[in-house]
């Protein structure tokens, strides 16, 4: 296989189908920086702020998305998550690139290439070593803030256990770094009761803490202290990404303090004790929220960890999810009709992993919008497997037909990688084209002030606002 030059491929004009799709891009998008209020980034690489060794490091360690793809192509494990050698386990992925044509792999790798690296030659396995060099090169040149600062961000969110202690953050935030880094509070360990190591995670809250959670009441207490924490650490969105499916069952405070007993003391919970547990757990934390007028975030869709031999072997997180078909608009319209019935409902964003569903959250999001926050609640960008050409366009058009396009706080890289910032201009470009073509066909008017300025805020400005990012110090009220 021999791909041609680069620029046969990723032109000036990639995505963008016509001249007004060209100016809303050009004058519009393209500038705005990037607040990427959602990814994976490790706080303790942007604390240190220390150049990569090499592209290997920045692409393949704990992207797996690209694991993912090298298992299709036959690659043996050792060169995607084994002991082989950065140089090999890169050959192996430049041998695997090409035959991601139609992935949105293979349009980001070659976008990175680009974009950081100055880099036109396809990658493929006759140019593997020759761009290994180059890219390896310039990255130990580059830290990781000004690999940051390259691509124009302004504001990250990063993803945070309640245990985490927040040392880096607060590290990063004494330096001064001109790119803002936050922590977010992922509660997906508070839920996992039924799991067997529950026990072992209370042991460490408890730590954290500095008391014994005995009973229902301290572990309130516990995840008061930790939401306090972590709001006194720049802390403002919350997030929430477990797998499966969720019912909001009825209950009072009495059955979970029995329920939470009963698995301290190691006895097996039935499966409506089990969905009454996390009833109240969402409930709780949305009025905490509510009450830090944090945004909170519903990462909803995934079936987790199919392959239990590469569980057992490697862990979690390692490229064997895949996309559920669970019913959650029930689920959706329990928890947030009874938050907004105590007038205890936060800002909130979801966001679903399988597309049949685009309409159901579109349209179940706008059920609980309410005055002074526009699209208070959101229908979130395109996530995980639906991060591609076709599922960013149908999001945008089914958001469009049934909400308000205008109001939405657009893209997040979800990524553990520093080199996936131009997936932002991946996003802008079909952001740009959608809306093009509309007015190019005459369905929208040929107002491009008007336009240009929708494109500004749905890629920058209104995030910046929903978010609070505006004025740190007195973020927006509540409602």
């Amino acid at each position: 296989m021999n791909f041609s030059n680069i620029n046969t491929f990723i032109t000036e004009d990639f995505l963008l189908e016509t001249p007004i799709a060209k100016h809303l891009y050009y004058d519009y998008a393209e500038k705005m920086p990037i607040i990427d209020y959602h990814n994976h980034l490790s706080p303790l690489q942007l604390s240190e702020n220390i150049p990569l060794e090499n592209i290997t490091q920045a692409w393949l360690s704990g992207d797996h998305y690209k694991w993912r793809a090298m298992r299709a192509n036959g690659i043996e494990e050792k060169f995607i998550t084994g002991r082989a050698s950065d140089a090999d386990k890169f050959a192996q992925w430049a041998k695997t690139v090409p035959f991601t044509v139609g992935n949105p792999l293979f349009h980001w790798t070659h976008l990175e290439l680009l974009r950081y690296f100055n880099i036109k030659e396809l990658l493929q396995p006759n140019t593997a070593k020759k761009i290994y060099e180059s890219a390896n090169a310039m990255l130990q040149s580059k830290t990781p803030m000004q690999l940051l600062q390259q691509k124009n961000v302004e504001v990250l969110c990063t993803t945070d256990d309640p245990v985490d202690d927040l040392q880096y953050h607060q590290q990063i935030s004494k330096k001064s770094q001109p790119v803002k880094v936050y922590p977010a509070f992922r509660s997906d360990n508070l839920f996992c009761i039924e799991c067997p190591n529950f026990m072992e995670y209370l042991q460490k809250l408890s730590l954290v803490v500095e008391f014994e959670i005995k009973d229902l009441q301290d572990f309130q207490k516990a995840i008061d202290r930790r939401i306090d924490f972590f709001a006194e650490n720049g802390c403002c969105l919350s997030d929430f990404g477990l797998g499966g499916a969720f019912l909001m069952e009825d209950f009072i405070e009495e059955e979970i303090s029995i329920i939470f007993q009963k698995r301290r003391n190691e006895q097996k919970l039935s499966e409506q004790e089990i969905h009454k547990y996390k009833s109240f757990l969402f409930m709780y934390l949305g009025k905490k929220y509510y009450e830090k007028n944090w945004v909170q975030q519903y990462h909803l869709g995934a079936v987790r960890n199919n392959n239990q031999r590469l569980l057992r072997e490697i862990g979690a997180d390692v490229g064997c999810d895949s996309v559920g078909d669970f019913n959650y608009a029930c689920f959706m319209s329990a928890l947030f009709g009874r938050l907004d019935a105590e007038n205890k409902l936060t800002k909130t964003i979801t966001y679903n992993l399988n597309s049949s569903h685009n309409e159901v959250f579109a349209t179940m999001m706008g059920n609980f919008n309410a005055n002074s926050t526009p699209s208070k609640m959101q229908w979130g960008a395109a996530w995980w497997y639906l991060d591609q050409k076709e599922g960013i366009t149908k999001q945008l058009s089914t958001l469009a037909h049934m909400g308000l396009l205008s109001h939405f706080v657009g893209m997040i890289t979800d990524s553990r990688s520093l080199l996936s910032f131009p997936r932002h201009e991946y996003f802008r470009r079909i952001l740009c084209n959608f809306l093009g073509n509309l007015i190019s066909r005459g369905e929208l008017p040929n107002d491009l002030n008007f336009f240009g300025k929708t494109v500004e805020n749905i890629c920058y400005h209104n995030a910046k606002k929903y978010f609070g990012f505006e004025n740190e110090q007195e973020p927006t009220k509540n409602i």
